[in-house]
């Protein structure tokens, strides 16, 4: 990844202009219901392991690793909501523009796929790039799929 600012590493630098001859298809905000999903999602998985060591350990309140995994994964959530969900991904008849100055040829997009309920894009470079926090995964992938063969969606 080329060297970046700091403060536009999550999105919250200002996305380049369209070209004159480039035509917008999508623009993809951060869902905040995919956000606080995936942090619940953690937050169960987590807390079954915590208590599931605490119970191995023999820890007589095995309760307390899933409360605390809980309100670790609140926390996290409320911590980082400001900058995850300022981020957001433009498609064009061109490239497709993420977050941190993110600018993928449409021609160079090997592959786009759900991942573990986002959705990841490689490069024929084999460059990964994850598209956090997408509020409709397979219309996301259905689109860079169309704009790929010069079909608008």
């Amino acid at each position: 990844m080329p060297d970046l600012p700091r403060d536009t590493v999550m999105g919250t630098a200002v996305m380049a202009p369209l070209r004159p001859d480039e035509a917008l298809l999508a623009d993809w905000p951060a869902d905040k219901a995919s956000y606080w999903r995936s942090h619940g999602i953690m937050a169960v998985i987590g807390g079954a392991v915590a208590g599931g060591v605490l119970v191995a350990i023999g820890n007589p309140t095995p309760w307390v690793g899933p409360v605390a995994a809980v309100a670790a994964m609140v926390a996290r959530g409320w911590y980082l909501a400001s900058e995850a969900l300022v981020a957001h991904w433009r498609l064009t008849d061109q490239r497709l523009q993420g977050p941190g100055g993110r600018a993928i040829p449409l021609t160079q997009i090997k592959l786009a796929r759900p991942f573990l309920g986002d959705v990841q894009v490689i490069t024929r470079s084999g460059d990964k790039h994850l598209m956090k926090y997408m509020g409709d995964i397979p219309a996301v992938v259905a689109a860079i799929e169309a704009a790929q063969h010069g079909q608008s969606k």
